[in-house]
């Protein structure tokens, strides 16, 4: 391992000349996980972008590709399942609508509710990014030795299980 302080451990350090009184050891975990989501994102975002999509049209097209055939949900299961607001749904879903990716329909028994589906295109679509998206993942992560990576996942499944409700 590289025994060059990184940007984290300078900052560390002074805080700690700054602030003696203070222990500024979990900057070491926190300021290292949001510097790698950081570089995470812009990694992930390209790959979305190269099949026309916005971080959060992955996410509302990949949702209902999950959902299985017919590929469809309401919009407010949509919102359950997705790290986007039902305010800016509304928004995603009339650009993805507007790009022939999703039809937006009445539910049958409750005509208030908006069933949101993919359609052909946007099944293809979501398709081929997600292809490309596994695949870049898979490269982020062979970056880890295969029991690093096990045992990253298993610690931040624990702590994540802490911190969400």
């Amino acid at each position: 391992m590289d025994s060059t302080p990184d940007a984290v451990a300078r900052i560390q350090a002074e805080w700690r000349r700054e602030r003696p009184d203070l222990d500024a050891s979990p900057q070491g975990v926190i300021g290292r996980l949001h510097r790698v989501a950081l570089r995470l994102t812009g990694e992930l975002t390209a790959v979305y972008e190269a099949h026309g999509l916005a971080e959060g049209d992955f996410d509302v097209l990949a949702t209902l590709r999950r959902a299985g055939a017919p590929y469809e949900r309401t919009a407010g299961e949509l919102a359950e399942h997705t790290m986007i607001t039902t305010g800016g749904m509304t928004k995603r879903i009339d650009r993805l609508e507007g790009a022939g990716l999703v039809t937006r329909r009445a539910s049958e028994g409750d005509g208030r509710r908006r069933v949101i589906a993919l359609t052909d295109r946007g099944r293809a679509v979501i398709d081929a990014a997600f292809t490309d998206h596994l695949a870049n993942e898979s490269r982020l992560v062979d970056e880890l030795d295969p029991a690093d990576a096990a045992a990253l996942e298993r610690i931040l499944t624990a702590w994540l299980a802490r911190l969400e409700p």
